[in-house]
């Protein structure tokens, strides 16, 4: 096969995977490989069909055929990073991504990292991976939100707050809505907190904990009614979540008191309104 007929496969491979035609585009790969063997770009493109259907094991063999051949390919380090981290070998993603920066410094790789030092457990490191994300690309939405949830668990509730609030400007996913919420509702701020959660669930509608907190922030600001229909949400969601529910109930100020763990069971069960204060 000449590398022309080679590079035409991965077009035609590549066509067809965009396409959502992942067989066809496997088996034009493994045709060219079989008359070709280790051809990187035809490795290369395997392996990230392969990681697209969840198959990780053949994926990382084909990765790191593509990177025998061609080691210093960035866009192969960095698939070689993610299928790693997809198979729980964080240190090898890392030695990757490290690889792929200093070949290509592109913001994506940086991100990647920074994705992976959260998973690593590795907080201070991944702290000033979206730092340096941050300071780079200001209005970068993950790192606001990663950040924020740093801030938060320091303890810098100001920090947070307006970190978040930068996250949340444009269309943000349930988690960061979220986030904002438990963080208005650690400043006292019920209404704010309770309009979070009400996003929270309007993207992510079986959020247990976005409903259960929600139940807790109407409760703060006075509304029980309200707050029993959010709680009730949580418990069909979460049955589990009931004894959290008992116990917000019956500690906050405008809380009620159940004597009866049947009769609050029944009441949560039974949602004449069918959550639809928790939606509006």
């Amino acid at each position: 096969m000449s590398r022309d007929n080679a590079e035409d496969i991965v077009r035609r491979a590549t066509a067809a995977f965009n396409g959502g035609r992942h067989g066809e585009a496997i088996e034009l790969c493994e045709r060219g490989l079989a008359q070709r063997p280790g051809e990187p770009m035809l490795s290369h493109l395997l392996a990230a069909v392969l990681f697209a259907k969840g198959e990780i094991a053949p994926a990382r063999r084909h990765v790191e055929a593509s990177l025998a051949r061609r080691p210093d390919n960035a866009a192969a380090r960095l698939l070689a990073a993610r299928i790693a981290r997809a198979g729980g070998e964080l240190d090898a993603a890392l030695t990757h991504l490290d690889r792929a920066i200093a070949l290509n410094p592109q913001r994506e790789a940086f991100v990647e990292k920074a994705r992976t030092l959260e998973l690593a457990g590795r907080k201070a490191q991944a702290r000033e991976a979206w730092e340096a994300i941050l300071k780079a690309i200001p209005e970068h939405q993950e790192a606001n939100a990663r950040l924020g949830r740093h801030a938060w668990e320091a303890g810098d509730l100001a920090g947070a707050l307006s970190l978040l609030a930068r996250a949340t400007a444009s269309a943000a996913p349930a988690s960061v809505w979220f986030d904002l919420g438990v963080v208005k509702q650690d400043l006292r701020d019920h209404d704010g907190a309770a309009r979070a959660y009400r996003k929270t669930l309007e993207i992510k509608p079986d959020y247990a904990e976005a409903a259960l907190n929600l139940g807790i922030a109407l409760q703060e600001s006075g509304e029980p009614d309200a707050a029993m229909q959010a709680f009730a949400r949580a418990y069909g969601l979460r049955p589990q979540l009931f004894g959290s529910i008992a116990m917000a109930l019956t500690s906050a100020r405008h809380g009620r008191l159940w004597l009866d763990e049947r009769a609050l069971r029944a009441a949560l069960e039974h949602d004449p309104k069918d959550h639809d204060q928790t939606r509006s």
